[in-house]
């Protein structure tokens, strides 16, 4: 999955609030393989007894992966913070951020033939460092005959390889005039393990949704604009208090420039939410950020992007 990626990120415009867009860069892979730099110059040679490198393409032997740096074209991890009291394992990082990006990786693949493929996608802080990395687990025949409507598996892995989250959609109605079977997804932290929902709301004019705790009582709201079209600008989803009166954070999908805009479907996103908030409602908002993200700017094949008046 990793070594495979070589997406590079297009600047874009930042909505206010944002820290400034960090410098493009290739997907080279976790930190620790071969193509790294070796020893700076005026560095002492390791001691006797030292383990020394690995084989060519395999990390330094007893050094933590996470707390290596990326190479001179890559982009470092984010080393692993201390994990608070009540955290499930691996939801830890969220604890110290309050903003977050994510980017979809272009399949060369998709682009050529129009062939739908595993949606994969990077996680990453307001600094750059990647915090998870996403890839869709969905049949091909689901991906090409249900297209963005299909139900799927998202799985979200750590900077060890592990699988700290799971995203479950199941298949719904994706039609807003219809206000029964709407669309909904499930967070599980660890896997297996619900921490939340977000369910659609119906509403003939407006996007909605309402984020729920793992017994299903709602914390939080989510609503988005009329005109819900990505054309030259970044288009907000506002994340709100259960009253609607007060705005708490935002889901933004990014406007990522006119040519990938319009021959891929591979979307950028800024989700920010209170520092504070607890960490399995921070996981619950990237999984309506992904629902958001099928909904509404998610294209196959031929079919256009599911932009326009909701």
């Amino acid at each position: 999955i990793y070594t495979q990626m070589n997406d590079s990120h297009p600047q874009t415009n930042m909505p206010v609030g944002y820290p400034p867009q960090y410098p493009p860069t290739a997907f080279q892979g976790p930190p620790g393989y071969a193509g790294y730099p070796g020893p700076q110059v005026g560095y002492p040679p390791p001691p006797a007894g030292h383990p020394g490198p690995g084989p060519a393409g395999f990390p330094v032997p007893n050094q933590p992966v996470y707390n290596q740096p990326g190479g001179a074209a890559g982009v470092p991890w984010m080393p692993a913070p201390p994990t608070p009291l009540n955290c499930p394992p691996g939801l830890e990082y969220l604890s110290q951020i309050d903003q977050i990006l994510i980017h979809q990786q272009i399949e060369l693949l998709e682009v050529l033939t129009g062939f739908e493929t595993n949606n994969k996608y990077e996680i990453k802080n307001s600094f750059g460092q990647r915090v998870y990395f996403a890839v869709e687990d969905t049949d091909c025949c689901t991906r090409n005959c249900c297209g963005p409507s299909r139900p799927f598996t998202l799985r979200i892995i750590d900077n060890m390889g592990q699988e700290v989250m799971t995203l479950e959609r199941p298949l719904r109605c994706s039609s807003c005039c219809c206000p029964c079977c709407l669309q909904e997804i499930e967070i599980q932290a660890p896997p297996g393990v619900p921490v939340g929902y977000v369910i659609q709301t119906w509403h003939p004019c407006l996007p909605k949704f309402t984020i729920q705790n793992e017994k299903r009582d709602d914390v939080l709201k989510i609503s988005g604009p009329c005109v819900v079209c990505s054309c030259c600008g970044d288009v907000d989803f506002e994340i709100k208090s259960l009253d609607e009166q007060t705005v708490v954070g935002k889901i933004s999908k990014h406007w990522t420039g006119i040519l990938r805009e319009a021959f891929t479907d591979a979307d950028n996103f800024g989700i920010q939410f209170p520092l504070d908030l607890d960490v399995k409602m921070k996981a619950v908002m990237i999984g309506a950020c992904f629902l958001i993200d099928f909904m509404f700017f998610e294209s196959s094949g031929n079919q256009e992007q599911r932009s326009g008046v909701w």
